[in-house]
C-alpha cells in the first residue's frame, strides 16, 4: 500500500492517492520480483519521499532525496535504531552480527572490526588478491565460454578466505567454500528470495524443503566455523595477520574478548557481505567495460601507463579512470538496492514532514544514483562523471552512510580494482552476450542475469 505524505503545520497526514491502492501483499512481490520496473514506477508517480507498506515490514517511508538523506545521515545516530531494521538478514548472519546490532555494542565491535580493513593492513592482501585472480582466471581455455560471476565469485570467496580465515587449500578450506555457496544458492532467483521476506515461508519441513536445506547447510557452516576457532584457541596464536586471528586477540574496552558466537556471527557477516557482494560488482564491471568499448580502451590506456607486472597494488589502486570505472559500476546497478534502515525511537521532522516514532526510514540507493539532475543519462554507462565532479556522501551512497556505512567499503574498492586490472591487462576477452541487462534479485541483493558470459579472445 502505498500514500503521499501531506505537510501539515501540526502533523503528517498520510492520504491514499486517488484511485490507486494496493494490498501490502501484491505490492510485497511486486517489490520482490520485479524491483527495477516497481520501484522507478513508484518514484515517478509519487516522487523522492513516499510511505509504503509491505508485508511482513512495518510502515516506512522510501527516500531518494539527497537533502533528506544528508538530514538523516548526520543526525544524531541515538535518533534511529538500526538493528531491528534488518531482521530479515538474522536468518543469514546471527543475531551478533554487526549489522543487527545498536548502540554502545555496535560501536564496540565496529571499532574492533575496522583496522583490519583499512590503511596498511589492505597493503598486506593486495599481493594475495593478485595472485587468487592469476591462479583462477589461468584456468580459463581461449575461446571457451565462461560465467563472469562464477569466476569473480571464486576470487572473492578465495581471497575472503586468505584474508579473513589465513586459510589456504585444505580440507576445511574446501569444505566452508562448497557449503557458503550452497548456502547462498538457496535464494539464487527472486521467487526462491521470497524465503527471506516472508517468515510464513521459513518451515523446515525436512531435509528436502527449501528452507530445511538451508537449515542443513547453516548448521554444517557453523560446525566447521567452531572447529576453526576453536583451533585457534588451542594453539594460541596472536601473530597471525588473517582477521579471525586480530578479532580473537582484541579486546573491549572492559577487557573482554570476543565470545564463539560473536566470532562465528562476525565470520558470516563477512563471508557473505565480502564476497558474494564484490563478486557481482566484479561481474557488472566485466559487462560495462565489454559492453561500452571506449570504456576498455580508456581503461586499458591507463593500465599500460604503468608497470602492471612490478606495480605496488596502492599505486594501481589509484589509477583514476579505474576507480570511476569501479565508481560507475556500483552507481549505475548497485548491488544492494537499500541502505539499512534506520528505525525513528522519537518523533523526527524532515523535510517538512512530521515523523512518528516508530516509523521505518528506508533510503533508496537505487533511486538516488538513478536522479537525472544528479547523474544526467543516468541509464548511460559512463564513468567520465567521476572524473568531471565530486559526488557527496548523499549523493553517491553504494555502501550507505554516517555510522551504519559498510566498514569493509575500503576494502572491497581496493579488491575491485586490483582484479580488473589483473584481468584486464593478461587477458582479451570478449562479450558473449552483447545485449542489455537488467538487475535481477539474488536474496536480498543483485545480480545480472546469466552472470553474464565472456570468452577469452586467441
Amino acid at each position: 500500500m502505498i500514500k503521499i505524505l501531506e505537510k501539515s503545520a501540526k502533523t503528517t497526514v498520510a492520504k491514499l492517492p486517488n484511485g490507486f491502492q494496493e494490498s501490502k501483499w501484491l505490492q510485497t512481490f511486486k517489490i520482490v520480483l520485479q524491483p527495477v520496473e516497481n520501484l522507478e514506477n513508484l518514484q515517478r508517480r509519487y516522487g523522492d519521499i513516499f510511505y509504503s507498506e509491505f508485508s511482513a515490514f512495518p510502515p516506512q517511508l522510501i527516500i531518494s532525496n539527497p537533502q533528506a538523506i544528508q538530514e538523516i545521515f548526520t543526525a544524531d545516530s541515538k535518533l534511529f535504531e538500526s538493528g531491528s531494521g534488518s531482521k530479515i538478514l538474522q536468518p543469514l548472519l546471527g543475531a551478533n552480527s554487526l549489522t543487527l546490532l545498536d548502540g554502545d555494542r555496535h560501536m564496540q565491535q565496529r571499532k574492533l572490526l575496522m583496522p583490519p580493513l583499512h590503511g596498511e593492513r589492505m597493503r598486506a592482501y593486495g599481493q594475495i588478491i593478485r595472485e587468487i585472480t592469476e591462479q583462477v582466471t589461468s584456468q580459463w581455455v581461449i575461446g571457451q565460454p565462461f560465467v563472469a560471476r562464477s569466476s569473480m565469485q571464486d576470487i572473492s570467496l578465495q581471497v575472503i578466505l586468505r584474508a579473513v580465515f589465513g586459510l589456504k587449500e585444505g580440507e576445511r578450506y574446501q569444505q566452508i567454500k562448497q557449503i557458503l555457496i550452497e548456502m547462498l544458492n538457496t535464494f539464487n532467483s527472486p521467487l526462491s528470495a521470497t524465503l527471506l521476506f516472508f517468515k510464513s515461508l521459513q518451515k523446515d519441513l525436512g531435509a528436502w524443503s527449501p528452507w530445511g536445506k538451508f537449515v542443513r547447510r547453516r548448521q554444517l557452516l557453523d560446525q566447521l566455523l567452531y572447529q576453526e576457532i576453536n583451533k585457534r584457541r588451542e594453539q594460541g596464536k596472536t601473530d597471525a595477520e588473517d582477521i579471525l586471528s586480530l578479532l580473537m586477540s582484541a579486546h573491549d574496552e572492559a577487557g573482554q574478548p570476543m565470545t564463539d558466537v560473536e566470532l562465528r556471527d562476525e565470520l558470516m557477516t563477512m563471508l557473505f557481505a565480502g564476497h558474494e557482494t564484490t563478486a557481482i560488482a566484479l561481474a557488472w564491471a566485466l559487462y560495462w567495460i565489454h559492453y561500452v568499448p571506449e570504456v576498455r580502451e580508456k581503461l586499458l590506456w591507463e593500465l599500460n601507463s604503468i608497470d602492471m607486472a612490478n606495480a605496488d597494488p596502492m599505486a594501481i589502486a589509484q589509477l583514476p579512470y579505474l576507480n570511476a570505472v569501479c565508481c560507475e559500476t556500483l552507481r549505475i546497478y548497485p548491488v544492494v538496492f537499500f541502505c539499512l534502515p534506520r528505525i525513528l525511537r522519537t518523533d523526527m521532522q524532515l523535510m517538512g514532514y512530521d515523523l512518528p516514532k516508530g516509523m521505518y526510514l528506508s533510503i533508496c540507493t537505487y533511486l538516488t544514483h538513478q536522479r537525472p539532475d544528479i547523474y544526467p543519462e543516468p541509464k548511460r554507462f559512463r564513468p567520465e562523471r567521476f572524473l568531471e565532479r565530486q559526488f557527496s556522501p548523499y549523493e553517491f551512497i553504494p555502501f550507505g552512510g554516517s555510522n551504519r556505512r559498510c566498514i569493509g567499503a575500503a576494502f572491497a574498492m581496493f579488491e575491485m580494482k586490483l582484479v580488473l586490472a589483473t584481468i584486464l591487462s593478461r587477458y582479451s576477452l570478449e562479450l558473449l552476450d552483447k545485449v542489455p541487462l537488467k538487475p535481477v534479485r539474488r536474496g536480498i541483493v543483485f545480480a545480472p542475469p546469466g552472470g553474464v558470459r565472456l570468452a577469452v579472445k586467441r
